[in-house]
């Protein structure tokens, strides 16, 4: 069977992360994201590691270049011999035209790229939603993930509030970010005819499903 390297794209909210998870543990494949490309390459003290460590620590951003090396060394390794998961990478059209080069130089290509598609009002919702513990930092959800005592904590009955970087003003400024930066990206892989809208709308396990059919389709 040919390997399978993915990309999952998808805005804050999405529940993109539940869907990696799935997408790794049923292909049987690592999921990468450049957090933890970088922190491993800065473990591993490899000159590219200690160049984007050097750009973090300044609260820079690491240059496309120094991120495409750690990523070409990244996909050199071991582990991804029958395939990766790419989060949180390539987040332009640049990186992506250097994304082919390396994996072209590697003998490989992308098979397809996952955009998890919701709408901006349940975003939202979703985004502000969570409400956190001021006693014991327990986290509940308004929608998701009530807590048993109502309006007070359920394990230590203290007071719940939301935290700044919850409020609607935050979260429009992070999709309006999202959208500016990915936008782009999707018609780059549209062209290519690898890209691939999933509702992610529907319950979790309906998403799954359709993820499930969509790879089934290209013949994974």
């Amino acid at each position: 069977m040919a390997d399978i390297n993915l990309i999952i794209i998808g805005p804050p909210g999405a529940g993109k992360g539940t869907q990696a998870a799935f997408l790794c543990r049923e292909q049987n494949i690592p999921h990468i994201s450049t957090g933890d490309m970088f922190r491993l390459a800065v473990k591993n003290a490899t000159l590219l590691g200690l160049a984007a460590k050097s750009y973090m620590d300044r609260g820079e951003l690491v240059p496309d270049e120094v991120t495409i090396g750690i990523v070409r060394e990244r996909l050199s390794e071991k582990d991804v011999a029958k395939g990766f998961l790419l989060d949180g990478f390539p987040r332009t059209t640049v990186q992506a035209a250097a994304l082919e080069e390396v994996l072209l130089s590697l003998g490989r290509e992308i098979t397809l790229v996952i955009n998890v598609v919701v709408p901006e009002a349940e975003l939202i919702r979703r985004l502000t939603g969570r409400l956190v513990c001021r006693s014991c930092g327990a986290t509940y959800h308004r929608v998701f993930n009530l807590s048993p005592g109502g309006e007070v904590c359920g394990i230590c009955r203290g007071e719940l509030y939301q935290r700044s970087d919850d409020s609607e003003e935050t979260a429009l400024s992070r999709l309006a970010v999202y959208q500016r930066q990915t936008a782009p990206l999707l018609d780059y892989y549209a062209a290519s005819g690898k890209l691939r809208n999933i509702d992610g709308l529907k319950p979790i396990a309906e998403v799954t499903a359709e993820l499930r059919a969509v790879l089934a389709a290209k013949g994974t």
